[in-house]
């Protein structure tokens, strides 16, 4: 990537991010750790088929950490690319896709084995990550390609870019699965013009 890490060392680029599973359980949570710091919301009972599982994206050591929430135990480390930076979980709990920065990919973690079971192409800088509410897509921004790509989770391929602002950086999907928001970090001079909607993100 050209001038790709002098460009990241203004987003967050020692950032650990978090998400929340639950093989089995249908939920997902997500949330962003600074620093290495991580807190878990909005967690409520844990659910009895299965344990909470969080997976922590290391950019140093181009791993995930998967940590079972209810002791606090690392129970396994994934290796994945360079510089794993974004993290989500599928609605079934059983993927989780990972932003590596400095890659320009995606892995695909299977939460049954913890193992990288495919590593998806993007585009340049990948940061943020969200899944559909079927499950069925994947939308990743590219922070220094300005787009999105969206991964079809059945194929795990690239079916679609979508230009946006410049430097996209957020991204979520809203629950009927029709629309999703990407927000730009150097945008058109506001946050609410910095935000652009996809879309007919349902297959």
């Amino acid at each position: 990537m050209a001038n790709g890490n002098e460009r990241k060392g203004s987003v967050e680029y020692a950032a650990r991010r978090v998400a929340i599973g639950c093989p089995g359980c249908g939920r997902q949570y997500g949330l962003l750790g600074l620093l290495g710091a991580w807190v878990l919301l909005g967690l409520g009972m844990a659910p009895a088929q299965g344990a909470e599982l969080a997976y922590i994206t290391n950019q140093e050591s181009r791993n995930v950490s998967v940590i079972d929430t209810a002791t606090l135990a690392v129970v396994a480390t994934v290796p994945v690319g360079d510089g794993p930076f974004g993290v989500a979980v599928n609605p079934a709990g059983t993927r989780v896709y990972v932003t590596n920065l400095e890659s320009d990919d995606v892995s695909v973690i299977d939460t049954a084995t913890h193992t990288v079971i495919a590593t998806v192409p993007v585009g340049d800088a990948p940061n943020g990550v969200a899944v559909n509410p079927a499950g069925t897509r994947v939308y990743v921004t590219n922070f220094l390609s300005a787009d999105v790509s969206v991964i079809d989770t059945a194929t795990q391929t690239v079916v679609a870019t979508v230009s946006v602002g410049n430097s996209p950086f957020g991204v979520a999907v809203n629950p009927a699965g029709t629309h999703a928001y990407v927000t730009n970090l150097f945008g058109l001079g506001s946050p609410i013009k910095g935000l652009v909607k996809l879309k007919n993100t349902s297959p």
